[in-house]
């Protein structure tokens, strides 16, 4: 069995809640509302993990033009659709249920705005990259709703973004080892997931209510997010009468200094200092963001 697969038999060391906080909607982008867990003063980091957005943008409002390096953006679509699109070139729809995994390396230029009318409402993490890995060239996973890796038993689905669950395993490549399940329990059912016991984890709720760790646990509702202590894994009840949806993240502390400044996250301030040269000087990566505007900014329309 693998050590990131449900099991059915029971958990040694179950894995407490430490921690608990409810994310509040903040402003970001241009017009963005975020639901902000990882990356604000509650939490700054916790590593791998840099930043956990819960998003909601209606047009005109998202995310134009702006710069990345030294880190990876999962972005994990739950309603409506976004338009993606960088200085290679690259562009696309990211829509309900579809995943893209953006390596940003040694850096990218891109956008990502409404791709159609009402309210898109979505995920974004990010993942940090040890040092061998930040200044790789910028490489994309991409993967359609249908194709992302999905089963169903005893009251549990489960969608398999990154690593595997109920013996099924995601296709995404994860430079930093990561896991990231998306899993509806229906009213009674029971989890038990394994967690590599020297991995970081957390929950966040996305809808109805649960109880996670153990029964003596308070129910926790959306939007709340869960800092897991250390152990072999997570239990979690839903003894509500709804679904309770939530995604359960995991990943391999890197263990190295983090240097961040805004979109640019390295591990000494040298090397900050020389990405900003960079990125002002549109060079060692940036090359293309001299003469790049994404098509939103040139008032486009999708």
């Amino acid at each position: 069995m693998s050590e990131t697969q449900i099991s059915h038999l029971s958990l040694r060391n179950p894995r407490s809640i430490v921690r608990k906080f409810q994310a509040r909607p903040q402003h970001e982008g241009d017009g963005a509302i975020v639901r902000r867990s990882i990356g604000r003063f509650e939490l700054k980091y916790y590593d791998p993990f840099l930043l956990l957005d819960e998003f909601s943008i209606s047009a005109p409002a998202g995310f134009p033009d702006h710069p990345h390096r030294g880190f990876e953006t999962v972005t994990y679509m739950l309603e409506g659709a976004v338009t993606h699109e960088d200085f290679e070139g690259h562009r696309g729809t990211i829509n309900a249920g579809d995943l893209q995994w953006m390596t940003a390396g040694k850096g990218i230029v891109h956008s990502e705005m409404p791709a159609s009318q009402g309210t898109q409402k979505g995920l974004q993490l990010w993942i940090n990259l040890s040092s061998k890995h930040k200044m790789i060239d910028p490489k994309y996973q991409e993967l359609q709703g249908k194709d992302v890796a999905k089963v169903s038993k005893d009251g549990i689905e489960v969608r398999v973004i990154a690593g595997e669950a109920m013996g099924i395993r995601s296709p995404v490549y994860t430079r930093t080892p990561t896991m990231y399940l998306d899993f509806t329990l229906k009213p009674n059912a029971h989890l038990q997931q394994s967690i590599p016991p020297t991995w970081n984890a957390f929950v966040y709720i996305l809808e109805g209510e649960g109880i996670f760790g153990n029964l003596k646990s308070p129910t926790a509702a959306a939007h709340h997010f869960l800092l897991l202590g250390t152990g072999d894994g997570l239990e979690a009840w839903n003894k509500s009468s709804k679904p309770l949806r939530f995604i359960l993240v995991g990943g391999e502390p890197l263990g190295e200094p983090v240097v961040q400044f805004g979109p640019f996250v390295m591990n000494t301030q040298e090397e900050i200092d020389q990405t900003i040269e960079d990125f002002d000087s549109c060079s060692n990566g940036f090359e293309k963001a001299e003469h790049w505007k994404s098509q939103s900014m040139l008032g486009f329309e999708f």
